[in-house]
């Protein structure tokens, strides 16, 4: 197989992010590629189904036999399930982010990858957008120099997603904040890092907003179900040691007093660079003696391209060539889980914690 077009895809889990996958595939016209949904809910497979035309299942083994590869969009505690049957039955994998609910289940995700005839991609989606693309490039070509130190915000002045579903209930999603946006912030602070060993963490959790039954708010996403049962964190402050001396500092929120932030600096020994991810900027800053000592600022405009179109379009073509792609890997989303569980290991004991 080596045109796109003729790869079956399916889907597991029929929810908001399955429709984000969808519409990315119609962006980038291959569309034709979707076959069949899987969902326990029945009004899910039949609203999907209605939408897209396409087959709908409750037996997700029965849709694996139809497909040569598949997306799996369920709420985290579902993933290593899905993801290691897929595997099982020798397709190739798209998991949404993060890879897994606890380490545990993400290391048997990735146990299981090691030994699959397909490959699994995870769905660090922010890696796609073209500012991303393009400094990655500067710092693969060595313009930056050595980068040392990342800072990192991903902060929202009020964005808790639909309080009282599972995305706040620590048992089917692992965590808050940190698991569901974080990890954003994380995958690519690494990621433009050139993903170096992680060694030490020291952080802070909160859990300030959510769990307030007068909690105010303009817009969410979903519907307020109310503060019980609310038990995961709602901000976090950390910071993350390397093997090699580069550091992340690591600002997140789903709730604060401050306006909200996709804001990275990358500083390297060389150049360093500001990014934008909400407002799509990019700005490298330099300094030379070139005529005499001065400042360089520079300001990048890229295209407006779609993060989640270019990821799946990777994927599907990935499927297509028969050939894992390079970027995305288990082992990196792995990584960001490790850091993740010491992030909160650290704020229980109230101390760093090393990275094993």
């Amino acid at each position: 197989m080596s045109d796109p077009s003729s790869v079956r895809l399916g889907i597991v889990g029929l929810g908001n992010i399955a429709n984000i996958h969808c519409d990315a595939l119609e962006a980038s016209g291959l569309e034709e590629t979707l076959v069949a949904g899987v969902d326990i809910d029945p009004d899910a497979r039949a609203a999907f189904a209605d939408t897209y035309g396409v087959d709908v299942y409750e037996d997700h083994e029965e849709m694996f036999a139809e497909i040569d590869a598949v997306l799996v969009t369920t709420p985290n505690r579902f993933h290593e399930e899905y993801v290691v049957d897929a595997l099982a039955a020798g397709l190739d994998v798209l998991v949404e982010k993060p890879l897994a609910h606890t380490l545990e289940s993400a290391t048997r995700i990735a146990e299981a990858a090691e030994d699959a005839e397909g490959f699994c991609m995870v769905g660090f989606h922010k890696r796609f957008a073209e500012p991303v693309e393009v400094l990655d490039g500067y710092r693969r070509r060595g313009e930056l120099g050595d980068v040392n130190h990342v800072e990192a915000d991903y902060i929202r002045r009020r964005g808790i997603p639909a309080r009282g579903s599972w995305f706040t209930q620590k048992s089917v999603s692992g965590g808050g904040s940190l698991i569901d946006i974080g990890v954003h912030a994380l995958d690519l602070s690494l990621y433009l890092s050139g993903y170096p060993e992680v060694t030490e963490v020291s952080g802070v959790t909160r859990a300030n907003f959510g769990t307030d039954d007068d909690y105010s708010y303009v817009k969410m996403w979903g519907e307020d179900q109310g503060a019980s049962g609310f038990d995961v964190d709602d901000s976090v402050s950390a910071l993350v040691r390397c093997a090699d001396g580069t550091t992340i500092s690591l600002e997140v929120a789903w709730a604060s007093n401050r306006p909200n932030s996709q804001q990275y600096y990358v500083r390297g020994d060389e150049a360093g660079a500001g990014l934008d991810l909400a407002s799509g900027e990019l700005t490298l800053y330099e300094s030379s003696s070139q005529g005499g000592d001065h400042h360089r600022t520079t300001e990048i405009e890229t295209r407006d391209g779609g993060a989640h179109v270019a990821e799946t379009t990777r994927f599907v073509e990935a499927v297509a060539e028969g050939q894992a792609p390079e970027r995305n890997t288990v082992e990196e989303a792995l990584t960001v889980q490790k850091v993740i569980d010491g992030i909160y290991r650290s704020s229980e004991a109230g101390e760093a914690v090393r990275i094993e």
